[in-house]
């Protein structure tokens, strides 16, 4: 059996920049980490002559056909049928967290699924191949509106700051922190599940039909990257990262109607009124994770003013996908 263990991710700054319909023409960068929160993918063998169906395919459903056309699950549908796998296998899927929850899961699965495949077929794929494959077979195999961003992390891992420019170029660049900033950065951060899970392609739509006019508003996001940085990897208080995050998170309303709603506007206003500095909803919007930054001292007023949300506990700068049994 091969399992493969692939992270999500936090994104911090620069979200939307990663889309090639904004980057290609204005350049593009996002600052974010892989957290250990991961999903699994299993691969294994099985005679299918002794059963009554050829491909097994086990997550919140079970799929059990004859065909690999048959499989209602695409991006593993199409997994397979790049990689010329048409029966005798099996495959089990499951994450730590929800999918559709601003964690990146969609990217982390297809990147966690051609890990785990190429293992299955005893075949190697280099980490800035399987990133590139993953964002080809999401944009170009399954026409979603999807970024960059997602599928690099969730290979690479790490807490990385990643370039886009041209038509597809890509750089991923470490932020190189003392274990003693990693760790402070960490302490003053919150994660709270709003309970809303969405898809986000319509969001991603809406602001890629309306690219054009965003361009400002995208080039201004991206700043916040540059300086963010700056923050962390200098003597700086980390407070200015917070207070970042907010404006960040005020631009980034003001990307689509959908981003934010009366139950996430609620959630940020009582965070804030309890001692968070900033934070922002992840991912695309509508629902999903908020992250928060928040002083140590003030975070037992924050879990008393969000009691009602569930709280994720989670470590930063997470390894990228790899094959943890084989």
């Amino acid at each position: 059996m091969i399992i493969s263990k692939t992270p999500l991710r936090v994104s911090f700054f620069g979200g939307g920049t990663d889309l090639p319909e904004h980057f290609s023409r204005h350049g593009g960068s996002v600052l974010g980490t892989a957290i250990d929160k991961f999903v699994y993918i299993s691969a294994s063998r099985f005679p299918s002559e002794l059963f009554d169906y050829s491909v097994r395919l086990a997550y919140s459903k079970v799929e059990n056909v004859k065909s690999v056309a048959d499989i209602e699950h695409a991006p593993a549908r199409e997994i397979l049928k790049i990689n010329n796998i048409n029966k005798d296998i099996e495959i089990s899927i499951s994450a730590d967290l929800p999918s559709f929850s601003g964690l990146g899961s969609s990217s982390s699965f297809t990147v966690g699924m051609l890990k785990a495949i190429k293992a299955y077929k005893n075949e190697h794929i280099a980490t800035n191949v399987l990133a590139r494959e993953a964002i080809r077979i999401e944009r170009d195999v399954l026409k979603e509106a999807v970024g960059f961003q997602d599928q690099a992390f969730a290979a690479f891992g790490g807490f990385n700051i990643i370039e886009f420019s041209g038509q597809d170029r890509m750089r991923v660049e470490r932020v190189s922190l003392s274990a003693d900033r990693e760790q402070e950065l960490k302490s003053h951060l919150m994660m709270f599940y709003t309970g809303i899970t969405r898809k986000a392609q319509g969001i991603e739509k809406t602001k890629i039909a309306n690219i054009d006019s965003l361009s400002v508003r995208l080039t201004a996001m991206r700043h916040m990257v540059d300086d963010a940085h700056t923050v962390l990897t200098s003597q700086a208080s980390l407070t200015r990262f917070g207070e970042l995050l907010h404006s960040s998170w005020l631009e980034k309303r003001q990307l689509a109607s959908e981003v934010s709603n009366s139950i996430i506007d609620e959630m940020y206003a009582q965070a804030q009124s309890a001692g968070a500095i900033g934070g922002k909803l992840l991912g695309a919007g509508g629902g999903g994770f908020m992250l928060f930054f928040v002083p140590p001292e003030c975070q037992p007023a924050v879990k008393i003013a969000l009691a009602r949300y569930h709280e994720i506990t989670f470590n930063i700068n997470a390894a990228g996908s790899t094959i943890i049994h084989s």
